[in-house]
């Protein structure tokens, strides 16, 4: 009971912070606003571990490269404390495939954030078309570099956009790319 209780936990806590860290690095990439209070919880909460890795490991191109290791170093932490808690031998877990696990566990969650992201955008399109929360800003913000190709591909049809549907497709067909890639380097479920 206590170490499904601990695996429930570790969960939780790996996902937000694994979420706040790849934030970090979509926030980067979309260059969103820095400004935003939500920006700034999320540059706060990953600035301690960013700081050295960035001595270290520089971005290219304006891809941060530190925060996509940072995601993968909390990721490859969270399976090696999820094989130790599930009653596992620490020395027969392989750090290849510990690697691998969790640049295939970082891919997915991308995936994810953008899938709900963009969701959450066409959602409040209806609800709520001309907010300026700084939550639906920011989100906007995110998924623009996704959602600005297909949009130059598909343009709209009658004031509809059908953008989403299209990147949603792709979204699942990325997802299950992922999902035997995960299959393919014996990832755990």
């Amino acid at each position: 009971m206590l170490a499904e209780i601990f695996i429930t936990v570790l969960q939780f806590v790996a996902m937000f912070y694994l979420t706040v860290v790849l934030l970090r690095f979509l926030l980067q990439l979309a260059r969103a606003d820095f400004y935003n209070p939500i920006s700034q919880f999320v540059v706060k909460a990953t600035n301690p571990p960013l700081r050295p890795l960035r001595r270290v490991i520089p971005g290219i191109g304006g891809v941060d490269g530190a925060s996509l290791v940072l995601a993968v170093l909390v990721s490859a932490l969270f399976f090696t404390l999820l094989w130790v808690a599930s009653g596992y031998p620490l020395t027969a877990l392989n750090p290849i495939a510990l690697l691998a696990w969790a640049g295939v566990h970082v891919l997915g969650l991308i995936i994810e954030i953008y899938f709900w992201a963009i969701l959450a955008v066409v959602i409040i399109s209806w609800v709520a078309p001309q907010s300026n929360h700084p939550a639906i800003m920011l989100v906007a913000q995110i998924t623009e570099p996704v959602m600005r190709p297909v949009r130059n591909i598909v343009p709209p049809l009658g004031g509809l956009d059908l953008s989403p549907i299209f990147v949603f497709l792709i979204l699942n067909v990325l997802r299950v790319m992922v999902d035997h890639l995960g299959a393919a380097v014996g990832m755990p479920v």
